[in-house]
């Protein structure tokens, strides 16, 4: 392992751990993870990595890990030189640049998919990614124009989980709902209406979708209508509705238990 020991705070090739901010990506498409659990699995997968910023401490904890991913680029300095390049409190000691991985055509994902409707959170978008994968559910399907599941945020919350799942991007929610329809998959819309489905009701199909909504503003009507079932969590009547990233993990469960 090559370790290269930073003592100055003006070196170009770290400004990317400043500059990736949440949510924010390059033209080649990089992101920054942070905390040892996230990194480290990371490293597990196929993902590029560019660099690793960290204190000693975590080298030498981690060497073996760190030394079978064969990268190139080890920066080492201390936690407060950390936070000096980094320009904010660190409250880990370990920082990755990465490339995101290839995107999952819509045709080439999984027979369950839980698909995102513009939910703006990036603690939720990670909370369901993470949830995902906890039951077995390894493909996700979010807007291109809502919080990604590699930004850094999402990417702390999901605890690196996220970079397990087969990931599609769709521009257009009308559109992908009519060629996941094509491709086979039954559409289920979490969501509360009148002749919407209890889940403990519901008979799921082998292959399907399962849609979230945003948090406040739900699923649009015209999207429902491009769904073949709607379905809610039965809840107390003093209660409006759960987290949404709560009601998608008791829904993926169900689903996944059907």
């Amino acid at each position: 392992m090559n370790l290269i020991h930073i003592d100055d705070v003006n070196i170009t090739e770290l400004l990317i751990y400043q500059q990736l901010r949440d949510n924010a990506f390059t033209k080649d498409n990089s992101f920054v993870a942070d905390s040892s659990k996230v990194v480290n699995l990371i490293l597990e997968t196929e993902i590029e990595v560019k660099s690793i910023f960290a204190t000693q401490s975590y080298y030498d904890e981690f060497s073996e890990l760190i030394e079978a991913k064969n990268i190139s680029k080890c920066y080492v300095a201390t936690k407060e030189l950390m936070q000096t390049i980094v320009g904010h409190k660190v409250h880990h000691n370990v920082m990755l640049h990465g490339v995101r991985p290839k995107e999952t055509p819509l045709e080439k994902l999984d027979k369950q998919i839980v698909m995102l409707d513009n939910i703006t959170s990036s603690e939720n978008v990670g909370s369901i990614a993470r949830s995902a994968s906890a039951l077995g559910i390894n493909s996700y399907l979010v807007p291109t124009q809502a919080p990604h599941p590699f930004g850094r945020r999402a990417l702390r919350v999901s605890m690196g989980h996220s970079s397990r799942l087969k990931l599609h991007c769709y521009s257009n929610i009308k559109e992908t709902l009519k060629a996941l329809k094509i491709e086979g998959y039954t559409l289920y819309a979490a969501e509360i209406t009148n002749a919407s489905i209890p889940l403990a009701k519901l008979e799921v199909a082998q292959k399907w979708v399962l849609l979230m909504g945003h948090e406040g503003h739900g699923i649009s009507k015209e999207v429902l209508e491009l769904c073949d079932h709607v379905v809610h969590i039965e809840m107390q009547e003093n209660v409006k509705s759960f987290n949404v990233a709560v009601a998608a993990s008791i829904l993926m469960y169900k689903f996944k238990h059907r």
